[in-house]
């Protein structure tokens, strides 16, 4: 992952534009299981990774983020925000854009929109957990919370997990149209639910998407049954939860990285020893993830940076000898290294030179 010769001031940016092209190029649950494998497979070297809970930036109305992480051939950042309230104005509560470099250089090789990449990512993370933690054959999934993250997890449960039926519920019935809408010819059977109650019942994966920068109770200890998996996913930030806290001491809890989720997740609400295990441990076969027909498992997911670092890797090969993606001039680039100055100032006369 080299910067281009002979054009090192170009570097691939892929917009909101071309990635929406890409998708339907290659088809939305195909990118969501490519992702998935490659973060299965950069979580088997997760030793390899620097890691550090992300940079945050907090206010009343939100938080703005930097994820960082590097193998010590690649780096690749995100810059994400996540303000709640943006719906009510008419705007995303999530935007983001990431970036890779060569390590050896420091040359940057893709500069990308990371909105709807994070999108597809989190819905292939979220299921490469479930395919260790749910139960065997699980065909029921429950999604409570049906905003702008709704269709991707959807998608991502049926390709990777065989979940059969989705059934829907939401606050706001507008959501919960826009997903029965845009799921229609998805191949799952799709329910519209009126509660949180009759959301989850019968389900053998439950998915928490919520929004609300606010410790909120969407789920409650009587709500959760024996052998279910939760895909506790909206909190994820300091005051922000989904579940009550008898469901986390009820249950299994998987994390991606301690550090960073007992300050975000759901753990938040527990005590800083309370044992956890490491998803990656269990992907690598390290730990046990589901033991028993019986046992409730918890994904409790913030979000980390390897799992951007995966996206931003495949979506550097996906986009290879396609039409994909532009040649941003975002690099100086002078003849000679050390004449930065001369470079700019030739731009007012390019026939003077130096010689000259």
């Amino acid at each position: 992952m080299t910067p281009q010769k002979g054009k090192l001031n170009l570097v691939p940016f892929v917009s909101v534009d071309n990635m929406m092209k890409l998708i339907l190029s290659i088809g939305v649950e195909e990118i969501i299981e490519g992702i998935a494998n490659q973060i299965e497979s950069d979580f088997r070297r997760w030793e390899s990774f620097d890691k550090t809970p992300r940079v945050a930036s907090h206010s009343k109305e939100g938080v703005i983020e930097l994820m960082p992480t590097s193998d010590g051939e690649v780096y690749g950042f995100k810059y994400v925000n996540g303000h709640p309230k943006n719906t009510k104005e008419g705007l995303q509560t999530v935007t983001a854009f990431g970036l890779l470099a060569d390590v050896y250089t420091g040359y940057p090789v893709l500069l990308t929109e990371m909105t709807i990449l994070t999108a597809l990512r989190t819905a292939a993370m979220s299921a490469v957990a479930a395919k260790y933690l749910a139960p065997k054959d699980a065909k029921v999934m429950a999604m409570i919370g049906n905003g702008a993250q709704c269709e991707f997890q959807a998608l991502a449960f049926k390709r990777i997990c065989g979940i059969e039926t989705v059934r829907l519920y939401d606050i706001d019935p507008i959501a919960t149209e826009k997903a029965l809408f845009n799921l229609q010819d998805s191949g799952l059977k799709v329910i519209r639910t009126d509660s949180h109650q009759e959301c989850v019942s019968g389900a053998d994966i439950i998915t928490t998407c919520t929004a609300d920068k606010q410790c909120a109770t969407i789920l409650t200890d009587n709500m959760v049954g024996s052998g279910q998996h939760i895909n506790a996913i909206g909190g994820d930030c300091p005051g922000k939860t989904e579940l009550h806290r008898d469901i986390l001491l009820r249950s299994d809890i998987f994390v991606e990285y301690p550090p960073q989720t007992r300050i975000e997740g759901e753990i938040q609400q527990l005590d800083q020893d309370h044992p956890v295990k490491e998803l990656w441990r269990v992907i690598t076969g390290e730990e046990k993830g589901r033991t028993s027909d019986n046992q409730i498992t918890l994904f409790d997911s913030v979000g980390f940076a390897i799992e951007d670092f995966s996206a931003l890797r495949y979506l550097y090969g996906a986009i290879k000898n396609t039409a994909f993606y532009d040649e941003l001039d975002m690099l100086a680039d002078p003849d000679e290294p050390r004449d930065l100055y001369g470079m700019v100032r030739r731009a007012a006369n390019p026939i003077k030179t130096a010689a000259e």
